[in-house]
């Protein structure tokens, strides 16, 4: 009894669902984008490091200038770097894909913490604005319309995506490569070079995701502040099964469980329990739904013209 009336205290409070909403931004940040990477084919392991560079050159550029949107800039330009460099060996010198965001996951971490410790960039959270009337619903106002500012870029950068994905050409022409290269190569379709596009899009969106840890979560820049959440995100879309919807739910489900685990943490709980409950969810979402839904076909492979 005592335990359901924790779990009615935890969710009957306005800060739980603050907590879940700041967690789940990050993640659609970096989601959104790796969405758009995998309906072309191509899984980026290096999300980590992608959001990581954000946060990092997000945080150097609000150093330089104390101004939060010249570091939400930085931060997308930093997560481009990333993102052209995964591009450029996966898909056009046909490096294992894998293999390099692994190696591109390990050396920004090594780069990031020795850079850190030589300049110590000084970071500050943004402001707060609240939405007149939103904000004042119950329970999840606060959450979704009571933020730092920064945080509202996650009502941009989602609808955006869908939009590019399935009201353009090139959004056709994308998911026409992670279907069939072959026949989109065929339709005088760059495959490669929309391959490439689709990671640069996954570092600008990780890149705002880095910002949005600095500007909107944490308030500082360390190393660990990305903390796995690039392979959350990755997991995200394939929870989702390669849908928009399903891979914003992907991310709230885990930043939940997040929520959850910080909230418990003030009970008497098994802590090593708390702190893996985050990604049992995620393992167990992943076991119960990707078996479910089909991927793209071209997913992971490298394309070679003429080659099946």
């Amino acid at each position: 009894m005592e335990f359901f009336e924790a779990i009615w205290d935890i969710f009957s409070r306005d800060a739980t669902y603050v907590i879940a909403a700041l967690f789940a931004g990050l993640l659609v940040l970096a989601a959104s984008g790796e969405w758009v990477a995998e309906r072309a084919g191509t899984i980026n392991i290096s999300v980590e490091a992608m959001l990581l560079s954000g946060a990092f050159v997000g945080a150097i550029g609000y150093d330089i200038t104390s101004s939060p949107i010249v570091a939400i800039g930085a931060g997308a330009i930093g997560g481009m770097i990333i993102a052209s460099i995964q591009a450029e060996m996966s898909h056009r010198m046909a490096a294992d894909q894998f293999v390099v965001g692994l190696t591109l996951n390990i050396l920004v971490f090594g780069v990031a913490a020795f850079l850190d410790r030589e300049i110590a960039p000084d970071v500050r959270l943004a402001s707060t604005w609240d939405i007149p009337l939103l904000s004042d619903i119950p329970l999840i106002g606060q959450a979704l319309f009571g933020q730092p500012w920064p945080f509202y870029l996650i009502y941009l950068v989602v609808p955006f995506s869908w939009w590019l994905v399935f009201r353009t050409r090139w959004g056709l022409e994308l998911r026409a490569v992670g279907e069939n290269p072959q026949s989109a190569d065929v339709n005088a379709i760059d495959v490669n070079k929309r391959r490439r596009q689709a990671i640069y899009y996954t570092g600008f969106t990780s890149g705002l995701g880095g910002a949005f840890l600095i500007l909107v979560q944490i308030g500082e820049f360390n190393e660990s502040i990305v903390g796995g959440r690039g392979f959350i995100a990755i997991a995200a879309v394939i929870f989702g099964g390669w849908t928009l919807r399903g891979t914003i739910a992907g991310c709230v489900l885990f930043a939940t469980a997040l929520s959850f685990r910080l909230s418990l943490s003030g009970y008497d709980i098994n802590s090593e329990l708390l702190q893996s409950l985050p990604f049992l969810v995620t393992i167990l979402g992943m076991a119960v739904f990707a078996h479910r839904v089909r991927p793209p076909v071209a997913l992971a492979r490298p394309f070679v013209r003429g080659l099946k």
